[in-house]
């Protein structure tokens, strides 16, 4: 009997071995993704992206503030270690448990490199209005002629839901504002008022959304052939795929939602200093 219970307890022991040895592979693999992703180069471009926001919403709602003080909030607001911080431990909590690997492997490859390099350099280029425009102007065109770039970027984004995403995104860091206006004392809406506000930006919201990503993802890939964006999309249609694509927009929308909610605390708290 002896017998049999130190072998039960040697095989306990191995299947614990076993199950610790796979989660530190998998720790190690979600790192190296979160690596891979180059979170630290996204969030520059962001905060550059915010900093410009914040100047349209100080110039919209705080015409009597100084600009340099202003500037100084916002920026604070915008924090890019802060904002990094966020968006990794977004990252780490979606992603924690999963299997991660084949997509390390991807992400690895030249292919996964170049597409993340890709991805971010269009977003640095969007900071300049007059690109934005053309990239736009460039969607619409390639749109009418339906060219397989086109055919190819509609389909990443349907497969991803890509728009739903953003669009959902874009109203819960509405929603975020407001409420911070509201807690700051700017403004006295209930929730159900600043729902209905929000709710009503959405077809805006939404065609705001279909050209954005059209435009945006139809200038970062159109260095690649069809096959490698193909195997790109493909990527994205694996189960591991569908993990990282919404771990993405939860860890970037925690983010998001964060600032909105500080920028509209630090908007109500301008006002008020108005008032005095």
């Amino acid at each position: 009997m002896q017998t049999v219970k130190t072998l039960a307890s040697v095989g306990a022991l191995s299947a614990a071995l076993l199950i610790s040895g796979a989660a530190a592979a998998q720790d190690s693999d979600r790192e190296r993704l979160i690596e891979l992703m180059r979170i630290g180069d996204t969030v520059e471009v962001m905060r550059k992206e915010g900093l410009r926001y914040g100047a349209e919403i100080g110039a919209e709602m705080l015409p009597d503030i100084p600009n340099d003080d202003w500037e100084r909030t916002v920026s604070r607001i915008y924090d890019a270690e802060k904002m990094e911080a966020v968006i990794t431990q977004g990252f780490e909590t979606a992603l924690e448990g999963e299997a991660v690997g084949p997509l390390v492997d991807f992400f690895e490859s030249e292919l996964g490199a170049e597409i993340v390099e890709l991805e971010i350099s269009a977003r640095e280029a969007f900071l300049d209005e007059e690109t934005e425009m053309a990239a736009m102007d460039a969607f619409e065109m390639a749109r009418g002629d339906e060219t397989e770039l086109y055919q190819q970027v509609e389909t990443i984004i349907a497969d991803s839901d890509l728009v739903e995403y953003n669009v959902m995104g874009a109203m819960n860091a509405n929603l975020m504002f407001y409420r911070g206006l509201a807690d700051g004392g700017a403004i006295d809406l209930g929730e159900s008022d600043m729902l209905a506000d929000v709710w009503a930006q959405e077809p805006d919201i939404r065609a705001e959304s279909e050209a954005w990503l059209g435009s945006f993802l139809m200038m970062a890939y159109r260095p690649l052939d069809a096959d490698e964006l193909e195997a790109y999309a493909e990527l994205y249609r694996t189960p591991e795929g569908r993990v990282l694509n919404t771990a993405v927009f939860n860890a970037y929308d925690r983010m998001y939602d964060e600032i909105s909610y500080l920028l509209g605390q630090a908007v109500a708290e301008q006002m008020r200093s108005e008032e005095l």
